[in-house]
């Protein structure tokens, strides 16, 4: 697959990526080589990844807890101290081996830790590989509040191997899954149509579905890398979706919600809102509701719980002035951004979610 290259950086495919790596390696002759891990990449693909490097330098491995409650600044903080403790200076390189979490909190880590050191991201789940991994996001959460510190610093490069996915349970690919969907739903109607059955794919055809996702995520950050405008196409679905991952992320008597879980529930809700603000039409916004739930399981969420998810909206980082601001869709593969929604529809959104049947 031919290298998709960003403003900063470049993004490679299976062993090509490795080659990469190893001629980065030979080129720039970091002091020391940190890999980043959690306690599944540790377990699970950190052994594989080493029989890739040809590389004399110094490696030290560091691992952090798995899952996004522990993407915190505790946990960089962790990851700070085991830098310093293991002589990591400027001319270091970290690369991070793992999910979102790792991608993310390692990015941020790099680009703090002595005002920055250059990091490379291997992302070994679907959301990473299609999405957190790639576009120079990095940050942790505040509280139960998703991805509130961080900084937009693009990675020396992104080694996307689909052989990392043989380790991941159903539930992960699944939270993949949601943001392909959503890049169809803002961008590209035949790429949203080739998702629609997705127990027809083979395995040859996921690569090449991964390699349009990162296609089209992209070319939205190369045109606006900051999100002052488009690239908050990239937000659908995140509104409400990242309310309802927070809420359910501290709530004591809820079952946490992987990302792609809570994004395909504001998919579906922001569908809804889609057809009230703008001009989704109501066939549309039954296919949409249809494809998810065929790929997603029906969550409850109770009718008491409505306000509390709500209150968390105005934390969201599209904001501002205090008007919370949805990304809505005009059609399937065609979205706006910047649309103010009434509460009373916001209610109505998840009434119509709460009395979907699952497929």
């Amino acid at each position: 697959m031919t290298p998709i290259v960003s403003k900063d950086s470049v993004v490679y495919f299976n062993t090509s990526g490795y080659d990469a790596i190893n001629q980065y390696l030979n080129k720039n002759k970091p002091s020391k080589i940190f890999i980043l891990v959690d306690s599944n990449t540790q377990e699970f693909c950190l052994a594989t990844f080493l029989t890739f490097l040809q590389t004399e330098l110094s490696i030290e491995v560091i691992e952090i807890e798995a899952g996004e409650i522990n993407k915190t600044i505790d946990t960089c903080t962790g990851v700070w101290n085991a830098l310093s403790e293991l002589g990591a200076d400027r001319k270091s390189l970290l690369i991070n081996l793992g999910g979102g979490v790792v991608t993310d909190l390692g990015g941020f880590v790099a680009c703090t830790y002595k005002r920055g050191i250059p990091y490379i991201n291997v992302p070994t789940t679907l959301l990473a590989m299609v999405d957190a991994s790639v576009g120079g996001k990095t940050g942790v959460d505040l509280g139960n509040l998703k991805n509130m510190v961080g900084v937009i610093s693009e990675s020396e490069m992104v080694v996307i191997d689909s052989n990392y996915l043989q380790t991941l349970p159903a539930n992960q690919m699944r939270s993949g899954l949601a943001e392909m969907l959503k890049h169809g739903l803002i961008q590209d109607l035949s790429y949203w149509q080739k998702l629609s059955d997705l127990s027809q794919l083979s395995s040859n055809d996921l690569e090449n579905l991964i390699y349009e996702s990162v296609v089209i995520k992209n070319n939205i950050v190369i045109q606006d890398p900051t999100e002052q405008g488009i690239r908050k196409y990239l937000n659908y679905g995140h509104t409400l979706g990242h309310a309802i991952e927070s809420f359910y992320l501290t709530h004591p008597q809820k079952e946490t919600l992987l990302h792609g879980e809570a994004i395909a529930i504001g998919m579906i809700m922001e569908a809804y809102l889609s057809t009230k603000c703008l001009t989704l039409s109501s066939t549309a916004l039954e296919e949409i509701s249809k494809i998810i739930l065929t790929t997603f399981p029906k969550i409850s969420i109770d009718s008491s719980d409505y306000d509390a998810i709500l209150s968390l909206l105005i934390h969201d980082k599209k904001n501002e002035n205090d008007t919370v601001y949805f990304v809505l869709l005009e059609a399937i593969g065609k979205a706006a951004f910047n649309c103010t929604v009434d509460e009373a529809l916001l209610k109505e959104a998840f009434e119509y979610y709460k009395n979907l049947k699952h497929a």
